[in-house]
C-alpha cells in the first residue's frame, strides 16, 4: 500500500496544476492549507471551518453553480493510497473538509488547524442553505425506505423544503456506470439544486465527480450515513461519545467484523501522517 503523506510544496509542479485549477473556482491552496500527497495527486483541505464552508456553499447556490463536497478522514487516506480512481475523484472535489478527529489533530501538528466538520452533521445546514436559495434537494443512496424517511424528516425540520429525485440504487451499483449516468440525468432534470450522496467511500466521491460534469448546476455533498441517521435507519453514537472523540470505538463495537480491520488500517498510517504533518509545520 502506498502511504499517504502530507506535503507543503507550493506552487504546484505543472503536472499537478491541471487538476487543482479544474477542481475549484475560488480556492488556491497556500502555506495555510493542509495538503496530502499521493504520487502526482495533491489533496488540500480547502475550508478550515464551517463558516467559510457555508459561505462558499451559499455563494454557489446563489450563482446556480454546482460543487462536489467531500469530508476526508483516515479511512479515506487509506483508500486514497490504494485506489487511483478514488484519487482522481477526490482531485475533482471542489470542497474538502475534515471529517474525523485524527485529521483535525494532524492539522494542528502541521500548524494549520482546521475545524471538525463531519458530513453527517452537515446534512441539515446544507439543506437549509439550498432551501433558502429556493433550490430543491435530491438524495441518492441507502434504501428507498430510508430516503423516504429522510425526506419526511427534512420536511418537518426545514420549512419550505422541496423534494426532487430520491434514488435508491441497486446492489452492485457502479458510480460511473450506465445506472449512475441515468440517475444524474434525472437529478439534472430538476435544475439547479443540492444532491445528498449516501453511498459511502469511494463510490459517493466517484459519483459526485461524475456529477460535476453531467449536472454542473447541482451541488453534490457526500454525506455517508448522514441520510440514514436522519431517517432513523442507523443510530449515531451518543453526543457525549462524540465529544470525547470516541465515536470510532462506539462504531467498532457495534460492527467489529467490518470495522475493526478498517480502523487497524487507519492506525497503521497514523505515525507516518504525524511525521509528515510535523515536516509541514517546519516548512
Amino acid at each position: 500500500m502506498a502511504e499517504a503523506e502530507t506535503i507543503c510544496s507550493w506552487p504546484p509542479a505543472p503536472s499537478r496544476q491541471r487538476w487543482i485549477s479544474a477542481r475549484t473556482e475560488v480556492f488556491s491552496p497556500g502555506k495555510t492549507a493542509v495538503m496530502f500527497h499521493f504520487d502526482q495527486t495533491e489533496i488540500a483541505l480547502t475550508h478550515p471551518d464551517r463558516k467559510g464552508l457555508m459561505a462558499e456553499v451559499a455563494r454557489r447556490f446563489a450563482a446556480r453553480k454546482g460543487f462536489a463536497l467531500a469530508t476526508i478522514n483516515l479511512d479515506h487516506l487509506v483508500k486514497l493510497g490504494r485506489d487511483p480512481a478514488f484519487r482522481t475523484a477526490y482531485a475533482a472535489q471542489d470542497i474538502v473538509v475534515a471529517d474525523g478527529n485524527p485529521i483535525v489533530w494532524l492539522s494542528r501538528l502541521a500548524g494549520r488547524p482546521v475545524e471538525l466538520i463531519p458530513g453527517s452533521d452537515m446534512v441539515l445546514p446544507l439543506v437549509r442553505a439550498a432551501t433558502a436559495a429556493g433550490l430543491p434537494v435530491s438524495m441518492l443512496g441507502a434504501t428507498e425506505e430510508a430516503l423516504r424517511g429522510a425526506a419526511a424528516a427534512l420536511s418537518r425540520e426545514v420549512p419550505g423544503f422541496r423534494e426532487a429525485a430520491l434514488i435508491a440504487p441497486p446492489m452492485g451499483f457502479d458510480p460511473v456506470g450506465p445506472a449512475a449516468r441515468a440517475a444524474l440525468e434525472e437529478i439534472a432534470g430538476h435544475g439547479p439544486g443540492l444532491c445528498l450522496v449516501a453511498l459511502g467511500a469511494p463510490k459517493q466521491e466517484r459519483f459526485a465527480a461524475l456529477g460535476r460534469h453531467m449536472a454542473p448546476e447541482v451541488g453534490f455533498a457526500s454525506v455517508g450515513a448522514g441520510v440514514e441517521f436522519l431517517s432513523g435507519h442507523q443510530t449515531r453514537a451518543p453526543e457525549w461519545v462524540r465529544v470525547i472523540a470516541m465515536e470510532w470505538l462506539w462504531r467498532a463495537l457495534s460492527a467489529p467484523r467490518r470495522l475493526v480491520p478498517r480502523y487497524a488500517s487507519c492506525l497503521a498510517i497514523l505515525p507516518g501522517q504525524a511525521l509528515a504533518a510535523l515536516r509541514q509545520r517546519r516548512a
